[in-house]
C-alpha cells in the first residue's frame, strides 16, 4: 500500500492507521471540499435565529473552506428557508447584515426577491424576453430540521432523514424544544492540526484514561459502549458510582441504568454531545491541512445541573465535558508524531 492510497479492510484484526497524506496532503485536503464537505449535512443554527416571519440571517458555510453564502429566512406564511446570498444578476451579496425584512434586495442594481428566494422585480428590465425565469429565482438549499437544530447541505448525498436518523431515533424522549442557546458559553479554538485527526481523536475513547483523569473518574471507562451507523457513531458513557447522570424515560433504551453521557458524531464533522444540563453541539471546521477551527455551543435544558456541585460540574464548568478546551492541544501531539 503506497502513502497516497489505503484501503478499509473488514477484519478490524487486519487494520492499519491511514497513511500519513491523508492529513498533510494538501490536494487531498482541496479536494475534500467537493468530495467530502459538499455533499454532507453540516449544523447551521437553529430555529430561535429566525423566530418570526421577516426575520433573515446570512451566514457563510464552512467560513474559510467552502465560504460558500447563504442566507435562513422565515417568510410571511411562517415557512424556513436556506437560500443561496448571491443575486442571480450579476453575483453581489443579496443580504450583508441580515434582520427584519419584507423583501429581499440586492444593493447592487435593485434586484428583489421574496424571502422565499422566488424573484420579484428588477428595475429597468420592461420590454426584456423570457424574462423572468427560474434561473432569476435565489436557488433553494436544501433545509434539515431536527426539533430546532437546522442543517443544510449544497448537493445532499444522503438524504437528511437518513443522516439524521440514529441520533433522532437514541434522543427521541429529549424536549428539545426546550433547549435555550447559550451565547456566553460559545467557545472557539484554533487546532494545529488536520481536521481528521480531530475527529478522530473524538471517536477514540482508549487515550481517556491516560490524558482526561477527571472525565476518566466520573465515567465508567469498562461500560463504554460504542454504536456505530451507516452515517454516524454513538459513544454511550456510564456514569461512575456517585456521578451526575440523567434521569431517563421509561421510553429510554438504557431506563435503569446510570447514563452520564451520549456523545454522537455524524460524518463528516459534526457532534452532538447531550448530557443531563443539555446538549454541546461541536462544529469541525478545516481551514487548512493542518489547521482546524472548532466551535462549541451550549443548549441548556435543565441550568440547575449546570457547573454547580459535584466533581463533574466543577469539571464541565472549565472545559464542557468530552470534546472541550482541554482536548485542543491533544491532536497537535498525535500531529507531531505522525508528521515526524
Amino acid at each position: 500500500m503506497s502513502d497516497s492510497s489505503f484501503e478499509v479492510l473488514e477484519d478490524i484484526r487486519e487494520a492499519r492507521t491511514l497513511p500519513k497524506s491523508v492529513y498533510t496532503d494538501t490536494a487531498l485536503f482541496e479536494r475534500m471540499k467537493e468530495s467530502v464537505f459538499a455533499p454532507s449535512w453540516q449544523f447551521i443554527g437553529d430555529t430561535d435565529l429566525v423566530k418570526v416571519p421577516g426575520q433573515v440571517v446570512p451566514q457563510t458555510l464552512l467560513e474559510g473552506y467552502l465560504d460558500e453564502p447563504v442566507l435562513i429566512t422565515r417568510d410571511n406564511a411562517d415557512r424556513v428557508h436556506c437560500l443561496s446570498n448571491v443575486c442571480t444578476h450579476r453575483g453581489h451579496l443579496v443580504s450583508e447584515c441580515g434582520g427584519n425584512m419584507r423583501t429581499l434586495r440586492c444593493r447592487y442594481h435593485g434586484r428583489r426577491f421574496g424571502l422565499d428566494g422566488a424573484f420579484q422585480f428588477m428595475p429597468e428590465f420592461e420590454g426584456v424576453k423570457d424574462f423572468p425565469s427560474e434561473k432569476d429565482n435565489l436557488p433553494q438549499i436544501p433545509l434539515g430540521e431536527w426539533g430546532k437544530f437546522l442543517f443544510t447541505s449544497l448537493n445532499p448525498a444522503v438524504a437528511f432523514e437518513d443522516w439524521i436518523a440514529p441520533m433522532q431515533e437514541r434522543m427521541a424522549w429529549l424536549p428539545l424544544s426546550s433547549l435555550t442557546f447559550a451565547p456566553e458559553s460559545t467557545r472557539e479554538y484554533l487546532v494545529r492540526a488536520n481536521w481528521a485527526l480531530y475527529v478522530e481523536n473524538y471517536l477514540d475513547a482508549l487515550h481517556i484514561p491516560f490524558v482526561h483523569n477527571e472525565l476518566s473518574e466520573q465515567l465508567d471507562y469498562a461500560n463504554y459502549r460504542f454504536e456505530l451507523y451507516r452515517h454516524s457513531n454513538m459513544i454511550l458513557g456510564s456514569a461512575s458510582a456517585g456521578e451526575e447522570c440523567f434521569d431517563l424515560l421509561p421510553s429510554c433504551r438504557e431506563y435503569g441504568q446510570s447514563i452520564a453521557a451520549y456523545y454522537f458524531w455524524l460524518f463528516p464533522n459534526t457532534m452532538f454531545n447531550f448530557y443531563p444540563w443539555g446538549v454541546s453541539v461541536n462544529v469541525i471546521r478545516p481551514v487548512a491541512v493542518g489547521l482546524t477551527k472548532v466551535t462549541f455551543l451550549r443548549y441548556v435544558l435543565d441550568s440547575t445541573k449546570l457547573g454547580v456541585g459535584g466533581r463533574q460540574s466543577r469539571a464541565r464548568g472549565r472545559s464542557g465535558g468530552r470534546g472541550d478546551a482541554k482536548r485542543g492541544a491533544l491532536p497537535f501531539l498525535f500531529a507531531r508524531t505522525l508528521c515526524a
